[in-house]
């Protein structure tokens, strides 16, 4: 079989199920109506805020399946993990549609759709890495941009929908439509040969820097390079997930925004997110990935800045801030699949990956948690996340430390 030209339609493939299930970051949207819904059938006040945790039970979860997916990934393929992964996305935004309390939401869209996007998202991207040995970069950056760009595409058609009909049928609707999408072109992804190389291209003589071998995760967790690695993960997805699930509720109460102009704030950040993990992706394959890492924390401090300078009426200082924020934070969703295959190989990726994204995980429950209940939805969360982002760039020089010494121990070996 000429895999050399399959691997663009299971790339394709790939792309359609990242767009479906990148809709979990539409969340700001349906947590303002599906707040208001919940609070009218209850008879007590429930506001966005309190529907926060709901979005950090999803994140928080999805490494369990992607550890776990990723293992009978790597060992049967992706197909039966991608099937079941969305018949668990899908519905678990149907049974949302069904939801009468915040612990029932909790479970259904947190729980059982966090869940299916574990398994789903990890065994995309390790997937299509596999299959372009030759451009991981580019492909991490594509993969991770279809997930990423439909929180552009999901809240204009959730907001005509929940206008119309209600938000309980767009939770119904859009993940009935999902289900069938994901779970037909799961067929369509196969798993790649071992040591498969595409048609008319040799892998380049092997760097001091490479790993030495593919290592699994045992191996992984021995090496000081993974727990630099997480720990920088960590640090520079902290401002985006701190941002990204309160953004409405942000541009509302710091800028004064009505409730559309915020739905376009929100597709805004969500547009350069996507720009970040295209730009990103493509760049880190020819200076490098940590270089890129590096510039992304640079970056994202600016971005802080803007948003912290920004009040009443300040569109336009809150949007750079906004901007510059999903640019660095789809850096890091962009690089980090193809910079875990480069430390640690390719072929148990799926899993090492999934270990990998843990660090997202935990920021993606402190960020909001940070705004939320310490910060109380103020601009001191700016400063803490601008903490974050110092850190993360002083990470990035450890590490080029910490590689430098392994490089060394390398060459002394062969001597």
């Amino acid at each position: 079989m000429d895999y050399s030209k399959k691997r663009w339609l299971i790339l394709i493939a790939s792309c359609f199920i990242n767009l479906c299930i990148g809709s979990l970051y539409a969340w700001s949207v349906f947590s303002a109506p599906m707040a208001e819904y919940l609070s009218q059938i209850n008879g007590v006040k429930i506001t966005p805020a309190h529907l926060t945790v709901v979005f950090i039970v999803a994140n928080s979860v999805g490494p369990i399946t992607m550890i776990s997916g990723g293992k009978i990934n790597d060992t049967f393929g992706p197909k039966l993990v991608i099937f079941v992964g969305g018949l668990m996305f899908g519905g678990g935004m149907i049974l949302s549609g069904f939801a009468k309390s915040v612990s029932s939401l909790i479970l259904s869209y947190g729980v059982i759709t966090g869940l299916g996007l574990g398994m789903v998202y990890g065994c995309t991207i390790s997937t299509s890495i596999k299959f372009f040995p030759d451009k991981r970069g580019f492909v991490g950056g594509v993969t991770t941009a279809l997930f990423g760009i439909s929180s552009v595409i999901i809240p204009p058609i959730a907001a005509v929908i929940t206008a119309k009909m209600g938000v309980i049928s767009a939770f119904k609707i859009i993940g009935g439509a999902f289900t069938l999408i994901v779970c037909i072109s799961a067929f369509f992804i196969e798993k790649c040969p071992d040591g498969f190389k595409p048609e008319g291209w040799e892998p380049p003589v092997q760097k001091k820097s490479g790993p030495k071998a593919n290592m699994d995760w045992k191996e992984m967790l021995k090496t000081p390079k993974f727990y630099i690695m997480i720990t920088l993960l960590t640090c520079g997805a902290f401002s985006g997930l701190m941002i990204i699930p309160l953004a409405s509720p942000l541009a509302r109460k710091l800028i004064g925004m009505s409730t559309a102009e915020a739905t376009v704030a929100v597709s805004a950040l969500a547009l350069f997110n996507v720009m970040g993990r295209i730009w990103a992706g493509s760049i880190s394959d020819k200076i490098g990935r940590i270089n890129t890492l590096a510039l992304a924390c640079s970056l994202s401090m600016i971005g802080l800045g803007f948003l912290y300078i920004s009040g009443n009426g300040d569109v336009t200082t809150f949007y750079i801030g906004l901007s510059i924020i999903g640019i660095c934070f789809g850096s890091f969703m962009g690089v980090y699949p193809g910079f875990t295959a480069d430390q640690f190989g390719s072929k148990n990726n799926s899993v090492n990956f999934g270990i990998m994204f843990s660090g997202f995980a935990v920021a993606g429950y402190f960020g909001p948690t940070i705004m939320v209940k310490i910060a109380k939805m103020s601009k001191v969360a700016f400063l803490i996340a601008i903490g974050f982002s110092i850190a993360g760039l002083a990470i990035t020089f450890i590490y080029r430390v910490v590689n430098k010494n392994e490089n060394s121990e390398l060459s002394y070996e062969k001597m």
